[in-house]
C-alpha cells in the first residue's frame, strides 16, 4: 500500500525550497554601494568615472564586453595582450574569475593584486563596474 504525504509536509518542503532558491538568487547579486567601498582596494591602480585616468592599471570604464589588453593608452603585459588575441573578453564571468585570483585566471599578467577572497565582494565590485559600462 502506498503511503501519501501529508499536505502540510508538502507545503513545508515547497516553502523551504522556495526560500532556498530566493536566498541563492539574492546572494548571487552584487550591491553597487558595497562594491564602491570594496573598489577602494583597486583605486591604487585603477580608476572609473568620467574623469578617470590611466594609472598603474587601465581605466575600467566600459570593461564589461571589452577584449582583454585593448584599452587605448595602456601598456599591457604580454599575457594580457595574448589573452585578448586569443578571444578573452571581459564578460561578467571572466571578471569574477579574475577578481578571485588574477594570477590563476590569466597566468603571467602583471597585476600584483592577490584577488578578493569573498564571493560577495567580487559580486559587489562587478555591480559597481556595471554602472560604468555601456548600457
Amino acid at each position: 500500500m502506498r503511503r501519501r504525504s501529508h499536505p502540510l509536509v508538502l507545503c513545508a518542503a515547497l516553502a523551504c525550497a522556495t526560500l532556498g532558491a530566493a536566498a541563492s538568487a539574492w546572494s548571487a547579486e552584487g550591491n553597487v554601494a558595497d562594491g564602491e567601498e570594496v573598489f577602494k582596494k583597486c583605486r591604487a591602480c585603477h580608476e572609473v568615472g568620467p574623469d578617470a585616468k590611466t594609472k598603474l592599471g587601465p581605466v575600467l570604464n566600459g570593461i564589461i564586453g571589452r577584449k582583454a589588453g585593448t584599452y587605448e593608452g595602456f601598456t599591457y603585459s604580454p599575457a594580457n595582450k595574448k589573452a585578448g588575441e586569443e578571444g578573452w573578453v571581459w564578460t561578467e564571468e571572466n571578471i569574477l574569475k579574475y577578481l578571485a585570483n588574477p594570477r590563476e585566471a590569466m597566468p603571467g599578467n602583471r597585476m600584483a593584486f592577490a584577488g578578493l577572497a569573498e564571493e560577495q565582494d567580487r559580486l559587489d565590485v562587478l555591480a559597481y563596474l556595471k554602472t560604468f559600462s555601456a548600457k
